[in-house]
This record gives structure tokens, C-alpha cells and sequence, in this order.
């Protein structure tokens, strides 16, 4: 049974018994099982990210959020290769780059997608009122944005062309 069924009580029902965001399972770059329930009290924002974007330089700011909120904010970074094959390294070369290129301290995850009939459970929450009990969306580009609350509840979301620092960001922070 997959996530959206698990939320689907009937069609009429609302969406009080969705999954959690913190039972979803995701590794991260390195391949270590991330346990998103750590960052309970926290607000998360999960991008899809990649290097070889016209947004790839948000990883300048996304590593300046995260460190101008650190007991708030953990930003979650999920490199995608699902939009003009703009994320084709591994692990090892996504890893190099961010650093390098970008200073990137904050969580990577592995390289997942976040559309089609691949995608990952995360942003099949992410993305499905049945659900995140929010809004449905659909990822358009790298560097879309998804900000969810300290309790695990989606917030909004935002296209690639809202900077990290954007005030419709920083507002909820």
C-alpha cells in the first residue's frame, strides 16, 4: 500500500490519519539513513537541488539561511537529476562541488525524484494534499522549495524563482 492510500480513509474523509512527514524514509548523500523526526521542533525546508542549474548559485544562500537560523531551521537539499539533467554526478561529485564551490554544510540527501512514477515518498508527501492535509503541487524546476512547520506540517511551497532569503521565506522564521 502506498502513501496516498494509506491517507485515504474514504473519498469524503479529510486527511487526519496521513502519514507523517517524520515516518518517511530518506539516506543522505553519504548513505546513512536520515531520521527526519530529529528535527521535531524545527521548521524544515526541503529544495531539490542541482549543480549544473541557472538556480544552482541559491546554494550560496541556502547555506546563509541555514546559518542565520540554526535552532529554527534545518534546510534539506535533494539533488534531482529529473529537469534538463542538471544533477548527472554521484554522490561523491555532488558532495565535492557543494563544498567547494558553495561552502554547503547542511543535510544532502541521496539523489532522488521528485516527480513521475519514481518518486520519492518524501516528495510524494511534499506534493499531495491527501497527504501534507495542505495543498497539492507539483515540482517544476531545481531549486523549488518546500517549507514545513516545527510540528511536521507543510507550510507552503515555492518555485525556484524565490530566493532562499526571500521575506515569503524568512517571515515564517
Amino acid at each position: 500500500m502506498n502513501l496516498i492510500d494509506k491517507a485515504k480513509k474514504t473519498p469524503s474523509t479529510p486527511t487526519t490519519n496521513a502519514p507523517s512527514l517524520y515516518d518517511i524514509q530518506i539516506h543522505s548523500l553519504d548513505g546513512k539513513p536520515i531520521d527526519l523526526a530529529a528535527f521535531k521542533g524545527k521548521k524544515l525546508l526541503f529544495v531539490n537541488v542541482a549543480s549544473e542549474c541557472g538556480f544552482t548559485k541559491q546554494y550560496k544562500d541556502l547555506q546563509k539561511l541555514s546559518d542565520s537560523y540554526p535552532t529554527e531551521l534545518v534546510v534539506i537539499g535533494s539533488p534531482c537529476n529529473q529537469f534538463g539533467k542538471q544533477e548527472p554526478g554521484d554522490a561523491q561529485d555532488i558532495q565535492t562541488f557543494c563544498e567547494r564551490n558553495f561552502g554547503v554544510t547542511f543535510l544532502l540527501t541521496e539523489k532522488i525524484d521528485v516527480k513521475g512514477s519514481k518518486q520519492h515518498p518524501l516528495y510524494k508527501w511534499l506534493t499531495s494534499k491527501e497527504l501534507n492535509g495542505k495543498k497539492k503541487s507539483s515540482v517544476k524546476w531545481n531549486f523549488q522549495k518546500y517549507l514545513v512547520d516545527d510540528s511536521g506540517k507543510l507550510i507552503d511551497y515555492y518555485y525556484s524563482i524565490t530566493t532562499p532569503l526571500s521575506s515569503k521565506i524568512t517571515k515564517h522564521l
